[in-house]
């Protein structure tokens, strides 16, 4: 394509324009400078209101138009690119001009004039500090400080289930492996006993004021594996965070994207164990978030209830009856009356939660379609899945939003299936929200 002369829009125009129906304003900066992390020493950081995130990253991979019109980005819309650099806006304009978008401005001012005015509105994720790219970790591990970190002491935690040959392999240097079998029963698959918590988090060298990090590795579940879980490590760091917030641990983040961030960025893996060092005494009661966590007879009164959900985070086809979704779960179907917040493909992956590249999804996508289905934060929210991973990636989404009535019922279909309680098969009626 020969050279382009590419429209430019200015902040006051761009304003004007911001809550037309017909224009579509494309943030190409990295998930977390989109989410709320300052990159460039910008006054305010976030994204322009109603901007989509669609990172430079992406614009090399095959299926990018595919994710574009995922994102409803159309070509009757008005498109308006920003992000840091020059160059990088201009590759990506470049590239909607040569997939037939008609109408496309780019935007250069997103530093010098839009986070630094408080005129012009900008969005972020309520909670996004907890949520860390690997530049972050890079320097938190290396020099023992990052930004937003105001504490003494940290674990960086790799986990897998029953799996460590997935740490051993390599692992982010520094980092001690965590099985999640540490945390939660084989038998129930629940979060273990108060006094178990306990002593796991203190053998692991934790207290309720050590900021921790954990990630996994994802490669692939294959449903035919005896346990296919042990390929879903990023699954698996998401249950360990919603068990550690439960017991009380007060600052618990993870690496956006798992491990393979951290790949992606050029980083050293090492193949080195880092040994864990065990503290005396977790310093508070455990748990000390009971409330994150509701049981069956819980779950029973949320059906109950106008005004709380119990949210399936499952497939379709487990949420139908055409699968139980696991090798050890014989019955199929779902709880009747629970609300659907379609997971992806099967159990051991959150499509619909997360970008290709595994970093958490665009936060307002995973709230707009939670609100097709009555999942808002005006109620209380239980999530649920097969064992618990899933709930829990689904928690950690609606606390990231800020949200403050959410739990995860810990038995789920698992538990629900072997106490010969009601359940229901079939399309919802209605069917499916789309």
């Amino acid at each position: 394509m020969k050279d382009i002369s590419f429209k430019q829009i200015n902040s006051e125009e761009l304003l004007k324009k911001i809550e037309g129906p017909d224009i579509a304003i494309i943030d190409i900066r990295s998930p977390d400078a989109y989410n709320g992390w300052t990159k460039r020493n910008e006054v305010r950081g976030g994204h322009i209101k109603g901007a989509k995130s669609l990172p430079f990253k992406w614009s090399k991979y095959i299926d990018w138009i595919e994710i574009v019109r995922s994102k409803k980005i159309l070509p009757d819309h008005s498109l308006v690119i920003y992000g840091y650099d020059k160059t990088n806006i201009e590759i990506v304009a470049k590239q909607f001009i040569k997939s037939r978008y008609p109408d496309v401005f780019v935007y250069h001012s997103f530093i010098d004039e839009w986070s630094a005015d408080e005129k012009y509105p900008v969005e972020r994720l309520e909670r996004y500090t907890q949520l860390v790219s690997p530049e972050w970790l890079k320097s938190l591990m290396d020099n023992h400080t990052a930004p937003n970190y105001h504490n003494k002491r940290f674990v960086v935690c790799h986990a897998h289930y029953q799996k460590r040959k997935d740490y051993e392999e390599g692992h982010i240097p520094g980092a001690i492996d965590v099985d999640t079998n540490l945390l939660e029963s084989p038998e129930t698959w629940n979060r273990r006993s108060p006094e178990e918590l306990k002593n796991v988090l203190e053998n692991l060298g934790i207290t309720h004021d050590t900021t921790v990090i954990l990630y996994g590795r994802f490669s692939y579940p294959d449903n035919n594996d005896p346990f296919p879980g042990s390929s879903a490590g990023h699954l698996g760091a998401m249950r360990c965070a919603f068990i550690m917030m439960y017991a009380g641990v007060k600052d618990v983040r993870l690496l956006n994207g798992g491990i393979q961030s951290w790949i992606d960025e050029g980083y050293e893996i090492s193949t080195e164990e880092f040994i864990k060092e065990p503290v005396k005494d977790f310093g508070t009661v455990v748990p000390s978030n009971p409330h994150f966590a509701v049981d069956l007879q819980e779950a029973k009164d949320i059906l109950k209830d106008k005004n709380k959900n119990l949210v399936c985070v499952r497939s379709r086809d487990e949420y139908i009856g055409k699968v139980s979704g696991y090798n050890y779960i014989e019955k199929k179907g779902r709880i009747p009356g629970a609300v659907f917040a379609d997971c992806g493909s099967d159990a051991y992956n959150m499509e619909n939660y997360r970008n290709l590249d595994h970093t958490t999804r665009e936060y307002h996508e995973i709230e707009n379609q939670w609100a097709k289905e009555g999942i808002t934060p005006e109620k209380f929210n239980a999530f649920y899945c097969g064992t618990g991973w899933r709930g829990s990636e689904a928690f950690f989404n609606a606390w990231l939003l800020g949200w403050s009535e959410i739990a995860v019922y810990d038995g789920g279909w698992f538990e629900w299936s072997n106490n010969n309680l009601p359940y229901e098969t079939g399309l919802p009626e209605g069917g499916f929200n789309e």
